[in-house]
């Protein structure tokens, strides 16, 4: 479970500031799918990466199974996996090599590291790939790299940010049956994603962010009911536009 209470975020520079997270506040709970939505600049990976432990918060708390992030964030790592959109491979190692090398940065039994990329390799069908040099993977296979990277310790709880970035029909469709079975085996999953229709058919409850602000957050059908609209997209553009409960 995230649990995210009065979360503030300024970024400042010698001529002007901006806050990025303007005490927003949310859960997301276990065997759920909460979508984190809103447009470029909204907030949305700095939120993201403040509950991940990459950034600090100016102001609120963050709790990851209990576990406060500021405070106890080396615990917290060990409970998440994190795809940044930033993310990006490089370089002559292979998929495997890549990924074993983060299972020792994770501490992972050797075994378990071989098993769990031979597993990560068939569910998102890179297998054939996985002795080949990143660099010359096609944008597509390298996102599902980065995707295998983030499960690779099987954490309870998921933060993907544009998960389906540079993938075809076909592959979206195998990250979006991924987000469906960890939401079946009780992991909580939190989506940011700029694609409204794949957050409709993912997501339990969502909340839409814009200029740092939470414009509305809870289930998505009682959101879709209050607002008195049929569908995510004219939710969203009705938040943004103001006109929203």
């Amino acid at each position: 479970m995230i649990i995210v209470e009065n979360l503030t975020k300024t970024f400042k520079n010698k001529k002007n500031s901006k806050i990025a997270v303007n005490d927003i506040s949310f859960t997301a709970k276990k065997g759920e799918v909460f979508g984190l939505l809103g447009p470029n600049g909204a907030g949305k990976t700095t939120a993201l990466r403040i509950i991940a432990t990459l950034l600090q918060a100016d102001g609120g708390q963050v709790k990851v199974d209990n576990l406060d992030v500021l405070n106890q964030s080396r615990a917290v790592r060990n409970k998440i996996g994190f795809l940044t959109s930033e993310m990006r491979l490089s370089g002559r190692l292979t998929p495997r090599e890549f990924l074993h090398f983060f299972g020792q940065l994770n501490h992972i039994e050797k075994k378990k590291v071989v098993k769990k990329i031979e597993q990560l390799a068939q569910d998102f069908e890179f297998s054939s790939h996985l002795d080949m040099p990143i660099a010359k993977l096609s944008s597509g296979i390298s996102q599902k790299v980065s995707i295998a990277v983030a499960l690779l310790n099987d954490p309870p709880v998921i933060i993907f940010d544009e998960p389906t970035t540079n993938l075809d029909v076909i592959a979206t469709k195998i990250v979006a049956d991924f987000i469906r079975m960890a939401k079946e085996e009780g992991k909580c999953v939190l989506l940011s994603t700029h694609i409204l229709s794949e957050a409709q058919r993912l997501c339990d409850r969502v909340g839409i962010l814009h200029e740092g602000k939470l414009l509305c957050e809870g289930p998505l059908n009682t959101l879709l009911e209050q607002n008195k609209v049929d569908d995510l997209e004219q939710l969203f553009f009705k938040q943004i536009n103001g006109e929203g409960k």
